[in-house]
This record gives C-alpha cells, sequence and structure tokens, in this order.
C-alpha cells in the first residue's frame, strides 16, 4: 500500500532577532490510508509545527511533503488551496466563528470553495447530523459546550470531503467524559468515511485509545515509532519511557534486591499471569508497582514485583515466566 502521506527528511528553523531556532530536525514518516496516526511528544517537543508543516501552514525550511504523490513545495498558491481541501484540520480552540450559527459555521468553507448556498446548506446539515448536532443548527458557539464546539469544529473540517483529518490537541480543552466521546467520533469517522487520521497529542491516553501507529518525537526529532502495542510494551527510548511509564524506576520505594519487571507485550488482558504464577508455584507475590493497559483486548505496560526472600521460591517463579515466555528483567535496588 502506498501512503497517503509522506515526509522526507523535513525541518524546521524559525529565524528570530535572538537567534534561529531548530523547531524540526530531519523528519521522516510514512502514514498509510485509512490508519489513524499519532504524533506525541511532550510541551515544546515540535509537534504541532509538524503537523502545520503538513498542511503548508507553515512552509517546512528543508524537505518535503507528499500528498497523494503530490509535493507541497512545488505548487503555486492557488494550486496548494486547493490541494489543502483534501485536509481538513481541527484544534485545540474550536476556531469557530462567534457570529455564525453551527450551521453557518460548517458552510463557511464551502462558500469559500465556491459552493452554492443551497448545495453548502444541504452538506452542512448532513455533516452536523452525522456528528449528533442536528438539533443545534441555529446555535451560536457561545450557547454551545466545549464538546458541542468541537464537533462543529469537525464538522466544519469535513465539509470539503477531504481524505486526510489533521488534529491538533483537539481534546486538550475538554474533560474526560467529552474527551472519550470526541476520540469514538473520530474513530467512527474513521471506519465509516475511511478517513486517514493524524492525532497530535502530549496525552498517551488519547493515542492508546483511539491509533494504530504512533510516533514519538522529542526536541525536534521523531526518536521511537511503532504500533500502539509494540511502544506501550517495550519502550525503547527515554522519551517514549517518561510518556508510557510515567515515573522513573528511583521513583519506585524498593526494599528488595529480589525486584523484576514484568513486561506486558500484548497477551490478553483476560489473562490472570500474576495469579496464575502465584497458584503454579504455590509462592507469594508482592506487586510494588503496576502500569498496564488494555487495548483492543491485549494487556501493554510493565508491572514490578518482588520475589519471596527464598531462593527455591524465587527460582521457581522465574523458571515459570521463562517457561511462559513472558518478558521479565531485574531491577536494580533503590532505597
Amino acid at each position: 500500500m502506498k501512503p497517503i502521506i509522506q515526509i522526507n527528511n523535513l525541518g524546521k528553523t524559525f529565524v528570530s532577532k535572538s537567534g534561529d531556532v531548530k523547531a524540526l530536525d530531519c523528519i521522516n514518516l510514512e502514514i498509510f490510508p485509512g490508519e489513524i496516526f499519532g504524533i506525541i511528544g511532550l510541551s515544546g517537543a515540535g509537534k504541532s509545527t509538524l503537523v502545520r508543516c503538513i498542511n503548508f501552514l507553515e512552509r517546512p525550511t528543508s524537505g518535503t511533503v507528499q500528498i497523494d504523490g503530490l509535493d507541497l513545495g512545488s505548487l503555486s498558491s492557488n494550486e496548494l488551496n486547493i490541494a489543502r481541501r483534501n485536509m481538513g484540520m481541527i484544534f485545540q480552540q474550536f476556531n469557530l466563528l462567534m457570529q455564525r450559527t453551527a450551521l453557518d459555521n460548517v458552510c463557511f468553507p464551502l462558500e469559500l470553495s465556491g459552493v452554492s448556498k443551497r448545495k453548502a446548506r444541504e452538506r452542512a446539515k448532513e455533516l452536523l447530523e452525522i456528528v449528533g448536532l442536528n438539533d443545534k443548527l441555529k446555535a451560536y458557539p457561545s450557547q454551545l459546550s466545549g464538546g458541542q464546539k468541537q464537533r462543529v469544529a469537525i464538522a466544519r473540517a469535513l465539509a470539503t470531503k477531504p481524505n486526510i483529518l489533521l488534529c491538533d490537541e483537539a481534546t486538550s480543552a475538554l474533560d474526560p467524559t467529552t474527551t472519550t466521546a470526541t476520540l469514538d467520533l473520530l474513530k467512527k469517522l474513521n471506519q465509516e468515511m475511511r478517513l486517514t487520521i493524524i492525532i497530535i497529542t502530549h496525552e498517551m491516553s488519547v493515542v492508546e485509545k483511539v491509533c494504530n501507529r504512533v510516533a514519538i518525537i522529542d526536541d525536534s526529532n521523531i526518536c521511537e515509532m511503532g504500533s500502539v502495542n509494540d511502544i506501550f510494551a517495550n519502550p525503547k527510548s527515554e522519551a517514549a519511557k517518561r510518556l508510557v511509564f510515567h515515573k522513573k524506576e528511583h521513583d519506585i520505594p524498593f526494599t528488595s534486591k529480589n525486584c523484576y519487571r514484568i513486561i506486558f507485550d500484548g497477551r490478553s488482558s483476560f489473562e490472570p499471569v500474576i495469579a496464575n504464577v502465584v497458584l503454579e508455584c504455590k509462592a507469594p507475590i508482592n506487586i510494588m508497582y503496576a502500569d498496564t493497559r488494555n487495548i483492543d483486548g491485549n494487556a501493554v505496560g510493565q508491572m514490578v514485583i518482588q520475589l519471596p526472600d527464598e531462593e527455591l521460591a524465587a527460582k521457581r517463579i522465574l523458571h515459570y515466566l521463562n517457561n511462559k515466555k513472558i518478558p521479565f528483567e531485574e531491577v536494580k535496588n533503590f532505597v
């Protein structure tokens, strides 16, 4: 399958009186049709600059961005505007026109594209029904909740029938319940419209819920990339470990040298791993720390356990883990 978005050696440097700032450095990405791709990083890592370079709201300093094989850097201003109609975008702060109703907000990009008022209103009504707001056509943004505003923004982004939807921290201003509802809507749109969605976020919970693959961006570079399961189960870069594990080992109060980290790398979430170890080995286990998640029925993450002081019992447990091919590693002792 050919990528719908291909980014090669992309760099972006901002020039200011106080000196040049390199926001992105040698970014290489392939995003395929119909996937939900997450780009995650801490504040200042460069993720928002990257999404703005994808649709050339920011023109890269170096490298290329190809959408469906079309090199955006080679296009005239008019050609670029036409190409952007294939890329809808939603933002953290919704960016709705406050003096327009929900219906008129969705009509706005269609008016700019030269669509007749009648057809624009028909399309807008259809989209507002899809996002569950067919009863809010005449409501102004000030009369809508945060989640409703974001749904209007999603409908507006889909007005020109794009194949790609770019989401720049689209759930950061929403409460947890509304965030879940918005992500469920994006997943539904992805499945029903075969929409390719790129989600920019600093929250691993967002990536975990909807994304197929994820790229970790840190200090202007992509430091790790892979399936969500792989990254959660076995993060390799320090940036990924910070995002996945939240805590460093020395934050965990171990009091014994007999501590081991079990790595959950996609086993069934319904398999009672620790209970099975205890029953099979007939030895107690102390759970010191756990950070696991259920992703599509698979358990990913880590758990730190403390084995019994009795050497034979500890060896029995380790032998069982080996036998069952459960990845584990010894954790250094911190007091």
